[in-house]
């Protein structure tokens, strides 16, 4: 069996002008398993998730997709040189990237939504796509939506969709940036209910959130992270029943029920 993590970060780095935002953040994520990043607003988490698919570009550090370099090169002479952004987004592609804001299409629907990019990016038939489509829309339990227009949904249906679209790219990895933020706790629910049924099926999965509940029950490792740094991280039951930092502890304190 392959050892090499879907993921690996090393010390990875970024700052906005003068401000370090990361400090150098290294981890991995093995296939299949299930990190969540916990900590209070502005301690990096949205920014170290945009690095890792390179809608950031980091300031140091690497980050690997199986074992593979995203984003730079070492040249002949040692030279660290950006990629061209048609090799960017070659390896973006294979990272399904789902954000706090639902950015679905207006003017298709549910199903177009969904197979739009496998068929323009992946180059694939609009029949497969839909075959495909239909698929995904199954796993996040909108199949009778297939037909509908995103103005028809409920906010949590929207994010579910966005959630299909992603799957439709057959990613190696999903990375979810808060996704449930901007919902009420009933929609909320509903989206968890999703997650925590591709974290069951084996969906190698980076998770950005505050619901402290998810991030316990459904990872398999937990990164506390605060300014910048990882301050914490193990499996959810060391960092949530015994964490050895003061600062997770006070987190923790103000986040769990």
């Amino acid at each position: 069996m392959d050892a090499t993590p879907a993921i690996r970060v090393v010390d990875l780095r970024k700052s906005f002008g003068t401000l370090e935002v990361l400090k150098g953040v290294s981890f991995d994520v093995d296939r299949g398993s299930v990190v969540s990043m916990i900590g209070a607003s502005g301690s990096g988490k949205s920014t170290l998730l945009r690095c890792i698919n390179f809608l950031e570009t980091p300031s140091g550090g690497e980050v690997y997709i199986d074992g593979e370099p995203m984003g730079f090169r070492t040249d002949a002479t040692g030279q660290r040189r950006l990629q061209p952004l048609s090799e960017i987004n070659r390896m973006r592609r294979d990272l399904g990237m789902v954000f706090q804001q639902f950015n679905l299409w207006p003017h298709m629907t549910v199903l177009g939504n969904v197979i739009e990019a496998p068929m323009r990016v992946r180059g694939m038939n609009r029949k497969r796509a839909a075959a495909l489509g239909e698929e995904c829309l199954a796993r996040v339990h909108l199949s009778e939506k297939a037909r509908e227009y995103p103005a028809r949904l409920s906010g949590g249906q929207q994010q579910r969709v966005a959630i299909a679209r992603a799957l439709a790219m057959q990613p190696k990895a999903m990375l979810f940036d808060e996704p449930t933020s901007s919902l009420d706790p009933e929609l909320t629910d509903e989206v968890l209910a999703v997650m925590r049924e591709l974290a069951g099926d084996g969906t190698t999965m980076i998770v950005v959130t505050h619901e402290m509940g998810f991030a316990r029950d459904a990872s398999d490792r937990v990164l506390f992270l605060h300014n910048g740094l990882i301050e914490e991280e193990g499996p959810p039951e060391q960092v949530f029943g015994a964490p050895r930092s003061e600062r997770c502890r006070q987190f923790l304190s103000k986040h769990l029920q």
